[in-house]
This record gives C-alpha cells, structure tokens and sequence, in this order.
C-alpha cells in the first residue's frame, strides 16, 4: 500500500489486465539503488503523525518504540521475503504475499488478505483526501489574503515573532467571531463569502472531486508514475523544514516521568498504543516487499537490503518526531498542542509551511489515481476477473471510495486516528499474524518447530491483537 499512505508500486507498461493481487511490475532499471527505492517506498504520509504519536506516548517511551516497532516490523517483513522461500514447488517466482497466503490457509487466506490489503489501501486513500483538503484549504487561504492584502488575526493561542507556531486545538472553543481582520484593499463581503464557500470541512473536501474522480477513472493511471520522485523532494523538504524551524525555535524539553504539569506531558503515558498504530503503518510495506526484492540479482543480500532500507526509515521518523517535539515552545504553549499533522501548527501564512502544503498536495494528487488503481486491480479482477470490467462498475466502486473520503474529510479529518486504525488492522493480518503463521506452519512441516520458536511467534500474533484492541480502548 501506500502505504499509508506510501508512495505507489506502479506497472511500467502494458495492459492492466496482465497484473494479479498486488503482482505490480517494474523496469529492472529501477532496481539499481535497493535500499532507496524501499525507503521511498515506505515513507509516506505518517510521517506527519510521528510528532503527535511521540506526544500520545510520552517522549522518551515515544523513542524506544520507534525503534522497538521498526525492530520488530523488519523482523516480520524478512518472514514475509522468506515465505514464497520455502514454499516446495518448483517455481514461485512470480508469486505475491497474497499468493502464498492462499497456498498455505486456502481461500480463507485469498479472501482475507485481500480484504486487509483493501483496508490499507482505502484507509491510505482517505487519509490523503483528509490530507489534501487540508493542504487546499490552506494553499486558496494563503493565496487569497496574499492577493487581496488582508491580514486576519484569528484568537489562536501561539507564539509572537516571524516563526510563529499556533495551537488551533486550543482554539476550538473560540466562536470565528472572535478575530480581528484589516483590509488593505477589496471590502468586508468578499472576504465573507470566500470563507462561506472556502471552508476546510463543509466544502473544500467536496471541490475535490471534481479533479480526482475523473482521474479515477481512467484504465491506465501509469502518466502519474513519473511523478513519484514527488514524493522522495516532499520529504526531504519536510526535514529541511523542520530542521529551520527547530534552529529558530530552539529545545524546549523538561522530564516529568510519570506527572503531567501544565506545559509538558510525562515521559510515559498509557496512550502509547496510538503510536504504535500509527507506526504499525508507517514500517508497512508487508504486502509488496517480495515484489521490490524479486528482481535482486543477488537475493542472499535482501537482509542487509531490509535492514539498511528499515534502518533509514526509522532514523527518518525519529528525526522528524524528535525534533519537532522537542522544538516546540513550551512554555508559552503546551505539548498538548502538538497536532496529528503537525504542519497545522503552523499557520497558514507561514512561507515555508506553504511550500510544504503545495509540494505534498500536488504529490497527493498524483498518487491519489495509482492507489486507486491498484484498488480496482485488487477487487475487481477478483471478483468479475477483469479490473476494468466496465464503466459502470469503476465508477461504482470509485464513488464509494470517494465518498468514504469525503465523509471522513467532513466529519473525521484526524488523521493520527485514521492511520493508527488502519494501520493496526491491515497490520494485524500482514505484519504479526500471517508471516509467523506461515513460518510455523513451515517449521512443522518440515520437522524443525520448536517452542522456543512457537511461543515467540504466538507471543508476536498477540502484539499484533493487543494493538488492534487497544486502539479502541483508548
């Protein structure tokens, strides 16, 4: 998936009809930097959740789960790559986690990892569109008080000076009556209407539609596969953004281990099952992982490949996490302001949080129609055996997941909680559940399980559970 919302797998050539369950191809040519295609591959959009998910968990238990849940997922991913390995047939080769899932569980394994790779992929495709109405909303508002020349100050708790941060949070309980806007040019009854018709839940997530959806549509989505370096300039700007603003902001940390005062949350709280939810998704890349490493000329080097490629990730999450947790000023503000997209704590006048919004939005929008698609390869090949059976049935199934994205954008646009639920769910199948299932099942088969070797991998099953349970408990 995208994982989360990830940047996409996407075929090279061809016709659709040609692709299986997640069997997506690539030119070998893309093949020649391992490592850096897997880590842009897993990097994707919960990278804008890490610094709330550090909030949730407390910032030193924040830390040691990052690193334990990028040490565990690695461990679960090189189960997945040694899967189709032992597999007694003669050729696997063009085998897909999925495949193997049905080789070893029958159709019950078919059946349920294509509903769990669904989850990921709708829960990715939703997450981008909360994501994308927010970038849009922000991106028009900045435009439109630039051009106009209007400065609106509304009654947001934040700091003073040029590198202003801002806790809209705490805002909420304010009505919009509450601000102060100056006009330079235009009048009063422009800018009132432009917010009645610019709003970020009641219309913004509906103005997007009428862009994605016919894109949607289309059968071969492969123009928008050149635009996946978006996703690896996205990211590498969001490390230079957060590395200017910590160096204006300066640390503000102060270790309370277990109290909560008024600026500042302990250094463990029993929240911490939301990061790992949201982290479950951000090392996803469970379902797709044979297909990046099956044209590895040398395979014996996939460990170090994973391990390298994994190792990257997480100092990526870390570096984000950390720093923009640690960064931010408290006092005046509280820790508690950190938001689940932790660009929202900037305003929407702030130049470099601008340049952000228009780089991940426009990247967005061209990874939105290549989840779709693999979407439609997934469920429609599976049920009619053609993923462009008709019109009629695209649009059907294209509508359903618009829809779900816009409701989400209207009624629900958090997308720490989002991703952690998703995460949790395709994460239970995909990451704890099935590669030790199918590790175990192979041991006994061959005469080799042990119970040091079962009771290690039930004890994996039953993380996955617990994370799944305790993301509707808290």
């Amino acid at each position: 998936m995208e994982e989360d919302t990830k940047p996409i797998l996407v075929p090279v050539g061809g016709d659709e009809s040609n692709y299986g369950i997640m069997n997506i191809q690539f030119n070998p040519e893309d093949y020649k930097c391992k490592r850096f295609m897997i880590w842009n591959t897993m990097m994707g959009t919960s990278i804008l959740s890490i610094p709330w998910g550090i909030k949730q968990a407390g910032f030193t238990s924040g830390i040691i789960l990052i690193l334990l849940m990028g040490i565990l997922t690695l461990y679960c991913c090189y189960r997945v790559v040694k899967s189709r390995q032992m597999i007694p047939l003669t050729d696997t080769s063009n085998w897909e986690f999925p495949d193997v899932c049905k080789y070893y569980f029958g159709s019950f394994g078919q059946w349920s990892s294509l509903l769990f790779s669904m989850v990921s992929l709708v829960g990715a495709m939703v997450v981008y569109w909360v994501l994308m109405s927010n970038f849009l909303f922000n991106t028009g508002k900045f435009i439109y008080n630039f051009v106009h020349d209007i400065n609106v100050t509304d009654i947001v708790p934040g700091t003073n000076g040029s590198n202003k941060v801002i806790c809209p949070s705490a805002a909420s309980d304010h009505p919009p009556q509450n601000r102060t806007v100056m006009f330079s040019s235009g009048n009063r009854t422009g800018f009132e209407l432009f917010e009645e018709w610019w709003d970020k839940s009641k219309t913004v997530p509906f103005y997007l539609i009428a862009v994605l959806l016919p894109l949607l549509n289309l059968k071969s989505p492969s123009f928008f596969a050149k635009f996946n370096v978006l996703g690896t300039v996205s990211v590498v700007y969001l490390v230079f953004l957060v590395t200017v603003k910590a160096a204006h902001l300066g640390i503000h940390l102060e270790f309370n281990w277990f109290t909560e005062n008024e600026f500042f949350v302990p250094e463990f709280r029993i929240l911490f099952p939301q990061l790992t939810g949201v982290l479950t998704l951000a090392f996803f890349i469970h379902n797709c992982v044979i297909t990046l490493l099956q044209n590895n000329k040398n395979q014996e080097n996939n460990v170090r490949d994973l391990s390298i490629a994994y190792f990257l990730v997480g100092l990526t999450y870390l570096y984000v996490g950390v720093i923009i947790f640690a960064s931010f000023p408290s006092p005046p503000l509280s820790k508690e302001c950190i938001e689940q997209n932790f660009l929202d704590n900037f305003p929407s006048d702030d130049i470099m949080s601008f340049v952000a919004r228009i780089f991940l939005l426009f990247q967005m929008m061209t990874v939105y129609p290549l989840l779709g698609y693999l979407a439609r390869v997934q469920l429609l090949r599976q049920f009619f055996g053609n993923a462009y059976p008709s019109l009629f049935h695209v649009l059907v199934l294209n509508l359903a997941i618009v829809g779900a994205g816009v409701a989400m954008a209207r009624f629900y646009p958090n997308i720490g909680g989002i991703i952690r639920y998703s995460g949790a769910t395709c994460g239970l199948a995909f990451v704890f559940m099935y590669p030790s299932l199918i590790y175990m099942i192979s041991l006994h088969r061959a005469g080799q399980l042990t119970w040091p070797a079962l009771i290690i991998h039930i004890f994996i099953i039953l993380l996955g559970l617990a994370n799944l349970i305790a993301q509707f408990l808290l």
